[in-house]
């Protein structure tokens, strides 16, 4: 359990427990007529489901790692925070006015619980989703981005101007190269990274004929992988 849900649990409990001193404390009559009747438990018990509820939804929100995931969780968060909001109200009215048919709590009570339930997987699911096709391109991207990774190190163990340059013009070609990998792809990029690894040799052993053949080769395979792509979009 990550520690920013314990910080809010307490936060949560101490919200809980006011609201049920305040509720218990109050008069238990009003007008003459006992407050603790079917209205008022029908009241209490929603509320405290919302607070339940609530709890569920901000573990689900605090459980995940980074702030991508909880950037997708936002609408989640929020809902469970407006549901709770509603519930407290509503419910509080038919606990302060228990001459108040409690059918009609119970139907009011079932109606708010169903819209945010229904609301909340919503949220769930687009949020779900999006981190699937967020976690999909990033699975793509992957090639282009390390490889690019690799060359501005390869840039860094270059021994003269001369290598760096050379390395430093493939190294802008590749990250300006299209982002997005593909199975077709496989072929070319696999050359490519057969190239890399003779480039990095040849940077350690300072051989600058030789990485200038080398560069030039792997710009041709990333021109050809680029009108791969072109033709797969």
């Amino acid at each position: 359990m990550k520690k920013g849900f314990k910080y809010y649990a307490v936060i949560w409990l101490i919200c809980l427990a006011v609201f049920n001193i305040v509720i218990f404390v109050t008069p238990s009559e009003i007008a003459g007529i006992s407050k603790y009747g079917s209205s008022f438990w029908v009241g209490f018990v929603f509320i405290i489901l919302a607070f339940a509820g609530q709890l569920i939804c901000s573990y689900i929100f605090f459980k995940n790692d980074g702030n991508d995931k909880h950037f997708l969780n936002l609408p989640l968060i929020s809902l469970s925070y407006i549901g709770l909001i509603i519930s407290v109200i509503v419910g509080s009215i038919f606990m302060a006015l228990p001459i108040l048919p409690n059918w009609i709590g119970v139907i009011a009570d079932i109606i708010i619980f169903a819209i945010y339930a229904i609301s909340i997987i919503q949220a769930m699911a687009a949020a779900d989703a999006v981190g699937s096709i967020d976690k999909k391109i990033k699975t793509q991207t992957f090639f282009v981005k390390s490889l690019t990774t690799d060359l501005e190190t390869l840039i860094a163990k270059s021994k003269n101007d001369e290598i760096k340059a050379e390395v430093k013009n493939i190294a802008e070609i590749c990250r300006y190269s299209d982002p997005m990998s593909n199975d077709a792809l496989a072929g070319t990029e696999g050359q490519i990274t057969i190239k890399f690894h003779a480039l990095e040799k040849a940077v350690a052993e300072g051989k600058i004929d030789e990485i200038k053949t080398i560069c030039e080769e792997m710009n041709i395979l990333f021109a050809d992988r680029n009108k791969k792509c072109k033709l797969l979009k």
